[in-house]
């Protein structure tokens, strides 16, 4: 390794160093993530039964689990040249204030105005829906920023965008709804009385907060049922990890120049994107044989999808309208708690995370909510971003693997992803000063209900 003392605090690769290509880890996965099944008849999804959901080009990058890289649109490369390639941070006042001989980097998505590394796919899937002559699209948001982020290119290719909030999400954060709305976005609180599958789940959970798969099943209805639409999703999909793979290139390429190897990487997990994301050419190292790193997914202990769930067939949606995906799963039909952090508070994981935890490749943990922010507000006192809750999972993760570190003495090297700001969660940060936050952890007979609504599939 490189001197450290050349290294800068804040690495910014120059604007011909920004990815080309995202890469696909899924090509080099030896057990691939199982196919997505129709309901209706349990058989893998082909490609033109997708299409009726999803732009024809996304359908394509869904399916393919053999092609390694794909070049980046230059259009989407243009759009990226707006605020990436972003910084790649050492945190040395949050090593000096831990007391740890670890180093602690972190790679900061927050500095665009999604303030979040949802952009990422988000200009990719309106690129593709613009291409494919579609009116516009729609989506769902849990703490709002995918929404902000898909506002935001649909407004850029003048698409029309109809997002579904959680509605939990929607009340405590008006500050993000509005920014959509600013974009030109239609934003409803999700479940809502708009749609079929909205109805039937209010007439079931009366009084529900809603959840990540009930906004889907909306936004889903809404884009079938609307000539000219399509549905795009945030996270979880296969798709989705491939664009976001531009962080962990990103990263990558940034690390090499000054030949830093991390030893531990580190991200939160909802439904998968930014953790798969980061590590995607880290872990196409380790798949490949050529080096070895640790690999952490952190996730609130009040859904715990890979912590607690099963490895199953399940719905994606609560409203069970979308295809059957593979995956750890706490049941379709799990509502979480009402917790701060919006964007983790779905009942499923990624197809291609999940294989690859089930294969042994990553480990897993969940935390409290209470320590998540005790982390967050550590960290932004003494490195000066506020960070997003789902993002301070990470950090609470880092904290403890750098604390780890002073008690052994080993000097490890520790990268995590900082997802993005918080700025539009200060009704989450002042329940926290107030002494007004809770830790809720569902018990096993919570959880069994959610697993007993688990299709059965062979």
């Amino acid at each position: 390794m490189k001197d450290t003392k050349a290294i800068p605090y804040k690495i910014y690769l120059e604007e011909k160093e920004l990815p080309t290509t995202w890469y696909n880890v899924r090509a080099d996965m030896k057990n691939k993530p199982a196919p997505l099944l129709n309901p209706g008849t349990l058989q893998p999804m082909k490609a033109e039964e997708l299409a009726g959901v999803f732009c024809d080009e996304l359908v394509k990058q869904e399916l393919d689990n053999d092609t390694r890289y794909y070049p980046i649109p230059q259009e989407i490369v243009d759009f990226y040249k707006m605020y990436r390639p972003s910084p790649l941070v050492r945190a040395y006042c949050l090593e000096k204030k831990l007391g740890t001989p670890a180093k602690i980097y972190y790679k900061f998505e927050g500095n665009n105005t999604s303030g979040s590394h949802k952009l990422n796919s988000a200009i990719a899937q309106a690129y593709y829906a613009k291409q494919q002559g579609l009116k516009g699209v729609t989506t769902e948001t849990g703490a709002g920023q995918w929404g902000t982020a898909l506002s935001m290119a649909c407004s850029y290719f003048g698409l029309d965008c109809k997002v579904y909030m959680v509605k939990v999400s929607y009340e405590q954060k008006p500050f993000r709804r509005e920014v959509m709305r600013t974009y030109g976005a239609s934003v409803v609180p999700s479940p809502s009385n708009t749609t079929n599958v909205g109805r039937a789940i209010l007439e079931q959970f009366p009084g529900t907060t809603g959840s990540l798969g009930c906004a889907i099943s909306e936004a889903v209805e809404v884009a079938v049922s609307n000539p000219g639409y399509r549905y795009v999703l945030g996270s979880v999909l296969n798709q989705v990890l491939l664009h976001q793979s531009v962080i962990g290139v990103e990263t990558k390429i940034a690390m090499d120049k000054y030949g830093i190897v991390p030893d531990i990487i580190i991200g939160c997990a909802g439904g998968g994107s930014n953790l798969g994301g980061l590590i995607a050419p880290f872990m196409g190292e380790k798949l490949r044989g050529e080096k070895d790193y640790r690999f952490i997914a952190v996730e609130p202990a009040s859904c715990p999808s890979f912590t607690r769930g099963k490895f199953a067939y399940d719905f994606c949606d609560t409203g069970k309208v979308c295809p059957m995906a593979k995956m750890y799963t706490l049941g379709s039909g799990f509502i979480p708690a009402p917790n701060h952090a919006g964007g983790l508070r779905y009942h499923g994981m990624s197809s291609i995370l999940s294989q690859l935890y089930h294969d042994g490749y990553m480990e897993a943990r969940s935390v409290e909510q209470t320590s998540v922010f005790k982390a967050a507000e550590e960290f932004a006192r003494v490195e000066g971003i506020l960070p997003a809750p789902e993002s301070a999972h990470a950090i609470r993760a880092a904290i403890d693997e750098a604390l780890k570190c002073k008690e052994t003495g080993e000097e490890k090297t520790i990268l995590f992803g900082l997802t993005g700001t918080g700025y539009f969660d200060m009704v989450a940060y002042e329940k926290f000063h107030d002494g007004l936050m809770s830790d809720y952890i569902p018990s096993d007979e919570e959880l069994q209900k959610g697993f007993d609504g688990l299709p059965k599939v062979d």
